[in-house]
């Protein structure tokens, strides 16, 4: 194995005040679990889980999305770092298939690590599961491991359990503290009723990063200029044969997807393997349906884009069909891809695909807005609505509504009693820890951005000035799905 990696280890939690004090050892591993989430999550099927019920790996059409890494909820998956691919602990499946026993096993002096066949009443691992007390880890996530625990202490089971070191001083090392890494350990307060300090523990790299946090931000613009310029059309407030419907709408929406598919691109440890998401797809996987999405939805910005550069003006019309439909699935399908990270309680929101969309509206109202401005043109020296053209006033009116509406739920987000632990502590490292400068900064600048087109709707101030806010809105939004992103991916697991 590559130095800096493990597919396994045995982590150290000190339980107890001196003099009473004891260590409990715990090894973590893979879980072999019999709904596992990694299988799931993988586009192509690199995870997958043999009939012995093995999950194992194919390293040869590993892509290097990180979405099984994400998806596990015990941190047993990592990216070799010689070869870019997914791996983890596949229970020595080259040895069991010669009929030998896992190397650990082998290895082990005291017989800690016991394997056996679960199907087989009279197998001696079958009649410990059966008969004595056993524990697995986050049975709450209803993956039903097939690792069972005899004799474990709670402190080291529950990743939250254990405080963290001060200083992040381990036994024999410093915990990584960088923004790649998950740092271990609870860094508010012990969960468990007995004093419980974290004394040895490996470091693990946190899954997607500011590409990930970029990427929904740009999607969120490429669906919400094509969705509320679709909607402006549909309603009157913007006429069929305009610049910023024929022209303005497919370009922008276009470029911003395009943005999208190279963040996608960059983030994979195998760019060249992207082809295989079409090619080999694992349907199950909302990788996969994101990226059939998102192909359809450019198919419809080309066709836009096409259909103007023939002079059709009625066939964009037409295409509104598939277009908003397909617009709405770019900006929530993320809400699914998230949810299928299954060690992520942060985002297992069932209001997240509204609030995508809610996002997109904004985002979208945001970039339409000055390009709207600069294209209808405005006068300030009437009453508002003389002033200032409908596209203009409708743009205004859907970026104060989704601004108000996105700080409503975000209020919502980090106020309400949190249903586990690890959603808890996200929220904590998003508004109090690690991201707090982002998420508040984020906040701010998206009130600024709400507010400025309410004054300006309401007379307050001229409609420049609430045009203004277009900016502080994308900036705030784009701040905040950062501080979203990466605080979901930032609580210990093992």
């Amino acid at each position: 194995m590559p130095i800096g990696v493990t597919r396994t280890y045995v982590k150290h939690v000190d339980v107890g005040v001196f003099p009473q004090v004891r260590r409990a050892n715990q090894v973590t591993r893979c879980n072999q679990c019999a709904h596992a989430p990694c299988v799931t999550a993988c586009p192509t099927a690199a995870m997958f889980k043999r009939t012995d019920g093995i999950v194992d790996f194919d390293k040869s059409i590993c892509i290097g999305c990180k979405a099984c890494m994400a998806a596990c909820p015990y941190d047993a998956i990592f990216i070799n770092p010689q070869d870019h691919s997914a791996e983890k602990c596949n229970f020595c499946a080259h040895r069991i298939d010669v009929g030998l026993e896992p190397a650990c096993v082998v290895v082990c002096p005291t017989q800690a690590i016991l394997i056996g066949d679960m199907n087989d009443q009279s197998s001696y691992v079958a009649q410990i599961i059966n008969r004595e007390a056993v524990n697995v880890r986050r049975p709450e996530k209803e993956t039903l491991p097939k690792l069972f625990y005899k004799g474990a202490h709670q402190a080291t089971l529950d990743p939250l359990a254990a405080r963290r070191p001060e200083a992040g001083l381990f036994m024999w090392s410093e915990q990584q503290i960088d923004s790649e890494h998950v740092v271990s350990g609870n860094p508010t307060f012990s969960n468990s009723s007995a004093a419980a300090l974290l004394s040895y523990d490996v470091a693990h790299s946190i899954p997607w990063d500011w590409r990930v946090s970029l990427y929904t931000w740009t999607k969120g613009i490429a669906s919400g200029v094509y969705l509320v310029a679709a909607l402006l059309v549909l309603f009157g407030f913007l006429r069929a044969d305009s610049v910023l419907w024929l022209w303005v709408t497919p370009v922008v929406s276009g470029a911003f997807l395009g943005i999208t598919g190279a963040l996608l691109l960059w983030d994979l440890e195998h760019p060249s393997r992207f082809y295989m998401i079409f090619t080999r797809p694992q349907w199950k996987s909302w990788l996969v349906k994101g990226a059939f999405i998102i192909a359809g939805y450019s198919l419809v910005l080309a066709l836009h884009f096409v259909g103007s550069l023939l002079g059709s003006k009625s066939a964009q019309t037409w295409l509104m069909i598939a277009g908003i439909p397909l617009s709405i699935l770019t900006a929530v399908y993320t809400a699914y891809l998230f949810a299928q990270a299954k060690a992520r309680d942060l985002w297992q929101n069932p209001l997240l695909p509204p609030h995508l969309l809610v996002q997109a509206l904004l985002l979208g109202s945001a970039i339409f807005l000055p390009i709207a401005a600069r294209f209808e043109g405005t006068r300030s020296s009437v009453s508002f609505i003389d002033a200032v053209p409908p596209t203009v006033v409708a743009s205004l009116w859907v970026l104060a509504v989704a601004s108000l509406l996105h700080v409503l739920m975000i209020w919502g987000e980090v106020s309400l009693t949190h249903p586990t632990a690890h959603a808890r502590l996200a929220v904590w490292e998003m508004t109090h820890g690690r991201y707090k400068n982002e998420f508040w900064i984020g906040i701010v600048l998206s009130i600024l951005g709400g507010l400025l087109p309410w004054l300006a709707i309401l007379g307050y101030v001229s409609p420049s000035i609430g045009i203004g806010g277009a900016p502080l809105a994308l900036i705030g939004m784009m701040l905040f799905e950062h501080a979203y992103v990466q605080a979901g991916q930032s609580v210990p697991l093992a």
